[in-house]
């Protein structure tokens, strides 16, 4: 069992030279972000065109190593589209794991679909890939219109995997689950701009794949989103369905689809190249904060700081303790005790199969990630620490 005076101390000595309240994530401004959010001003280039969004997209490009972005004006957003883009639609069923943020179920709902919930892995806090495959040789009836789930007759959309804190599911095995049973691989990598697989950027392995720029991500433009993808049709297509789907005229408002108004606006994208700019600094900040963490809990009995898989590099969005047996008092106490020194610390999210509206979902076994959110408290993790 965690002794949680010794847990304390920890905390004391780590942020005595710290000012509180600690904040769990927040940005740093410190570069280029009043330059170009002035530029814009005095331009009156602030709305969904602008040079600013051209520039950021084709920065994200070079530094993920995308063919081509889409930039969104949030996250959510980013992912409804993909699903949209790989061919969801009402009444399909989408995997998404349950130990998740709720947006990804949101995304899967906004498309008229149900999100199918799936376990997760204790090596990556993401969706468990062999369990998967074992889940989908019992349920998954193969025909010439898609893959159905035999038990409650509904076509499978895709499979999305999500990064959990930055840290990369084994892409490698999902490309082989989903080969397999003819299925769409989305990437769900809100929180891993930054965090690579086998040395190659998160984002990469299906069709589409979706990043957040919220206030609490590693890099913000307040708030934002974009679509990594390689294929320049999807592309053309994701930025004409952003855009309300309007065809380009001198004058007339002429739109051949339905279409969403999507499009991140100018000031927030020159807010996200300014952070962009920044993203090798922040990274390395937050690997030396991983490691002091890691100092600071060795020898702590019963709990530890959860480090990237062995084939990854994760960017440590968020850190977070893993108590080492599920023991939802002690969490809670840790919780308290922390919050109430003004360093804030949180539990993982509520699952998705715990939340009213998604309650009612088809679901594997989830005892893994039921376990995983009693032991799980995410600390202080922004690169200022």
């Amino acid at each position: 069992m965690p002794d949680i005076s010794k847990t304390i101390k920890v905390f004391e000595n780590l942020f005595q030279n710290v000012e509180r309240p600690v904040a769990l994530h927040e940005p740093v401004i410190a570069g280029n972000e009043w330059k170009y959010i002035k530029d814009c001003l005095n331009t009156n280039w602030v709305s969904s065109v602008g040079a600013y969004v051209e520039k950021f997209e084709e920065e994200l490009a070079r530094f993920t190593g995308a063919k081509r972005t889409i930039v969104t004006v949030n996250g959510t957003a980013a992912l409804h589209l993909c699903l949209s883009l790989v061919g969801v639609k009402h009444g399909d069923e989408v995997i998404i794991p349950s130990l998740t943020f709720v947006a990804t179920a949101n995304a899967v709902a906004y498309c008229g679909a149900t999100p199918l919930l799936a376990e997760s892995d204790e090596a990556t806090l993401g969706m468990d890939p062999v369990k998967l495959n074992g889940f989908l040789a019992d349920v998954a009836d193969i025909r010439d219109e898609g893959t159905f789930n035999r038990k409650t007759g509904r076509r499978i959309g895709c499979v999305v995997v999500m990064h959990t804190f930055g840290h990369p599911v084994d892409l490698d095995k999902f490309v082989e689950v989903c080969r397999k049973y003819r299925l769409e691989l989305v990437e769900d990598a809100a929180e891993s701009l930054g965090s690579y697989y086998k040395n190659r950027h998160t984002g990469l392995w299906g069709k589409v794949a979706s990043l957040s720029f919220n206030g609490n991500k590693i890099i913000t433009s307040g708030g934002g989103g974009a679509i990594l993808t390689n294929d320049p049709v999807i592309a053309d297509r994701a930025k004409h369905i952003s855009t309300t789907a309007k065809l380009s005229h001198p004058w007339k408002y002429i739109h051949d689809q339905l279409g969403y108004n999507y499009r991140m606006p100018n000031i927030n994208a020159a807010l996200g190249l300014a952070q962009l700019e920044r993203l090798p600094e922040f990274l390395e900040l937050k690997r030396k904060l991983v490691s002091r963490y890691q100092q600071g809990f060795d020898g702590v009995d019963g709990i530890s700081i959860f480090l990237e898989p062995q084939y990854a590099k994760s960017n440590y969005w968020l850190n977070c303790l893993l108590l080492d047996e599920a023991d939802e008092d002690m969490r809670d106490e840790l919780l308290r005790r922390t919050n109430d020194m003004q360093i804030q610390t949180r539990p993982t999210w509520e699952l998705m199969h715990e939340l009213p509206m998604y309650h009612h979902c088809p679901r594997m076994d989830l005892t893994v990630a039921e376990r995983l959110k009693a032991r799980l408290i995410n600390i202080p993790s922004g690169a200022s620490l």
